[in-house]
Formats: C-alpha cells, structure tokens, sequence
C-alpha cells in the first residue's frame, strides 16, 4: 500500500505541475506568439490565454463529480490523454486560430484531471497520512508558479514559443503509462453529475463579458457593441444563476453561498484573481515592451515573486493557525495593494530595476503568499467536510474566471500602444493592482476566523487539503 501510494503521488503531483506550469509559461511566451502571427491583433491573439482559463474554470466542478460518478482513474487518465495530444496540436497550430481551438481543447482535459488527481491521491492515502500528501500534491501548483516564468522565458528564448507546449509531452506520456499501471479505480455511483445546460451558460457568460472588456479598446467602452455585449453577458449570467436555482443537477450549488464566510471568500478571490493576472501579465509585457528585455530576461525579472510565494506559503498557514487568517488576509492584500502603488509611483521609462521594479516584485510576493492560500482556507473552515471539496473547487474556478478578466483588462488597457507610448496604459494596469488590493482587503473585513485553537469542529486535515 505504501509504494502504491507514493506511485499514486507522484503520478497525480506530476500531471498537477504540467497543467499549471502550462499557464504561467504562456504568459511569458505571449510576446512570440504575437511575433509569429503578427497578422493578428492583441485582442484576438488574447484568447490563446482567455478560452483556456473560461473552459477549464467552467469545466472544473462538473469534471470532478462526473469523475466522482465514473472513476476517478478513467477520468484521469482520458484528461491525461487529451490535455498531451491537445498540447501538441498547439505545438503544432498553424495559424492563431487553430492555436485558440487546441487551447480549448486542452482546456477540457486539464479540467478533468486536476480534480480527479486529487481524489486519487486521497483515497490512495490513509486518514492520518492525508494532510501531508495532499500538501505535496498542492505543492505542485506552487512550483510550477516559481519554476514557470524563468523556466518558459529559456524554453521560449533557445527552442521558440511551440516548445512552452512540447514540453508537455514527456509528462503526459509518463503519466498515461504509469498511470494506467499503477492507479486504482475509486468513484461514488451515488453522485449527481451537473447539467450541461449550466455548464455552457456560465461559460458563455464569461465569454461574453470577456470579450467585451477585450474589443472595447476598439469600438470605446460606452459604444453600442461593447455594452450591448457586456449586456448579454450579465443576462446569460442572470439565466444561470435562474437555471442554477431550478435544475436538480446545478454546476454550482448556490447554497453554499448562503455562508458568510464563504460568500465573501468568494468574493475576494475574485477581485484578487483580476488584479493577480493584471500584474503578471502586465509585470512581463512592461519588460519586454517598455524596457525592451528579452523574454529570458523577463523570466528572470518577474521569478522573484512567484519564488516568494512558494517560500512562504507553507509557513504562513502556522501563524494563521495561531492568529486566524483575517488578519493575514488584510495584511498581504495592502501589501500587494502597495506593489501596485509603488510602479505607479516609481516605475517608468529608465530602466532600474533594483528600485523602480524588484521592490514591487517582492511586495507583491509576500501578499499573495499571504492572501491564496487563506482565502483556501476560509473557504474550507466555513463549511462541513462533506461539502469542502465542492466549494474548493468553486473557490478555484472563481479565481480562473477572475484571471480571465485580468488577462481582458490588460489587452484592452493595453491596445495598440507600445513603447513608451505605452506607459499611460501600464499605468491603468497598475490602478488595476491597487484596487484589486483594496477591494480584497474590504471583502476580508466582514470574515470571521478564529486562531486554530478557538476552532471547534473543523478537521484537521482541512486546510492543508485546500
């Protein structure tokens, strides 16, 4: 059972660290893939980020209770399957077009591993041995978020953007094979699988408003074609939330909003997820337009903060332990509030990185170091353990949507300009990262978190399984 268990690991942490990795590499490898199909506006071309984050954000909750219902094995090792094929035809994509079709694609097979790897390794695992290899398999996100921007700016730099998908394929293959030698099957016949119906509704939902928020460089914010497509979104939205209260098979079971705790999480992660994409984002083209780096350089640019993250995570969930998260939460969010105060203050023209950009780096470090991994754990703490895997899933597609408006924001903030014409509109991304702060500190204010040994009820193995 014990080697059976770490096989069982290794197998989901790695299929974990390849799908992750896979989006923070893009935005570095973003600046080439304009290069290559220059043909295509920035607009259009931010779709190659946009389409994959709405579909798997869309897909992430209905993927794991279909893999719940079927086995978590077959599910797993289908998305394995086809998040490597699909990874390859991007490899591959002739033309921009092509590219955003195989992105959503491998969308769909990120979805369903991501939330079946998990399952694997919990039930691979005995009760008492839970925390610590769910804390491993959590771990892969964080490294993939430290090794992503300086391991994809040498991959881009020495073997051009396709590889940021080629070298997906040695994972996926390892993992089907292994995989398909060393998984057992677990599922739960009993569980509901959602409607399609919902599923498609909050998709183009998002759809729609993205791609509002993306074309209103073009047309202005208040002409005719951006309202009357962010109109539509809100309404496709409406329609959901409607058919999500009448469906017996909802994609998203809207009681759980009825906890405080769990509203306002939500809440949080949405406005930080906007500003977080908004910042990594922006923190690579800013480089590579303004001050004129190479996509390597970049990639060395921006890692200290993602390095920060994975350095400091682990160990801020001790302290919330003895102190609550609220005041964590406030703490990191002005922290990363004040990155984006001082690139407005500071960061301009001349290249100084020491000062005008690293100190921001850092900042904005250690606030989402302090603000990710508690807004799990809120989340988690707020509800029964039978309904802490539904709503950590909520919680993460929450965040891939917020990312999504991130990555709109900036295109469209962005437009045309380059250069240093450009900096007007850096600076809006920057305004973006101060008021994302701000607005997660207010949704903090209203949670209520206790220190760890105040708590009465909540598992131990709660947290750090989030």
């Amino acid at each position: 059972m014990h080697d059976h268990s770490r096989r069982t690991l290794t197998i989901a942490s790695l299929a974990t660290l390849a799908t992750f990795l896979d989006t923070t590499i893009l935005y570095v490898a973003f600046p080439d893939i304009s290069a290559r199909f220059s043909g295509t506006s920035a607009s259009e071309l931010s779709w190659v980020l946009n389409a994959y984050t709405i579909v798997f954000a869309a897909l992430l909750i209905p993927a794991g209770k279909l893999a719940d219902r079927i086995g978590h094995r077959r599910v797993f090792l289908a998305g394995s399957m086809l998040f490597t094929i699909a990874s390859m035809a991007c490899g591959l994509a002739p033309t921009a077009e092509a590219l955003i079709t195989f992105r959503v694609i491998q969308a769909v097979g990120a979805a369903a591993l991501i939330p079946s790897s998990l399952a694997l390794v919990m039930h691979a695992y005995a009760h008492d041995q839970l925390p610590r290899a769910v804390a491993i398999w959590g771990a892969a996100g964080a490294v993939a978020g430290a090794l992503g921007p300086t391991l994809g700016a040498a991959i881009v730099e020495g073997l051009g953007w396709r590889w940021a998908f080629f070298i997906n394929l040695p994972v996926g293959i390892y993992t089907v094979a292994s995989g398909r030698r060393n998984l057992h099957e677990s599922s739960d016949p009993t569980t509901r699988v959602p409607s399609l119906v919902g599923v498609v509704l909050i998709a183009a939902a998002a759809g729609l408003l993205s791609y509002g928020v993306v074309g209103s460089e073009d047309t202005g914010w208040l002409s005719t074609r951006t309202l009357g497509v962010m109109v539509a979104g809100l309404v496709v939205l409406a329609a959901f939330v409607a058919h999500q209260r009448r469906t017996a098979a909802p994609a998203l079971d809207l009681d759980l909003f009825a906890t405080p705790n769990f509203r306002w999480g939500v809440a949080a992660m949405l406005v930080f997820g906007v500003a977080f994409a908004a910042l990594f984002f922006g923190s690579i083209l800013f480089l590579t337009d303004v001050w004129g780096w190479t996509v390597l350089q970049a990639g060395f640019g921006v890692a200290p903060g993602p390095i920060v993250v994975a350095l400091l995570s682990a160990r801020v969930g001790k302290l919330a332990g003895r102190i609550g998260q609220r005041p964590i939460l406030i703490t990191g969010a002005a922290l990363f509030a004040g990155s984006g105060l001082h690139r407005l203050i500071v960061l301009g023209p001349d290249v100084d990185y020491l000062w005008a950009y690293f100190p921001s780096m850092m900042l904005s470090g250690v606030g989402v170091a302090l603000v990710l991994p508690q807004l799990s754990s809120v989340v988690a703490q707020a509800l029964p353990p039978t309904r802490a895997g539904v709503g950590g899933a909520t919680l993460q597609a929450v965040r891939q949507f917020g990312g999504t408006f991130g990555v709109a924001l900036t295109v469209a903030f962005l437009g045309t300009s380059a250069g240093l014409a450009a900096l007007a509109a850096y600076d809006r991304i920057w305004w973006t990262v101060v008021i994302g702060g701000i607005a997660t500190v207010v949704a903090a204010l209203p949670l209520h978190t206790r220190a760890r040994s105040d708590q009465r009820g909540v598992p131990d193995h709660v947290e750090p399984a989030v």
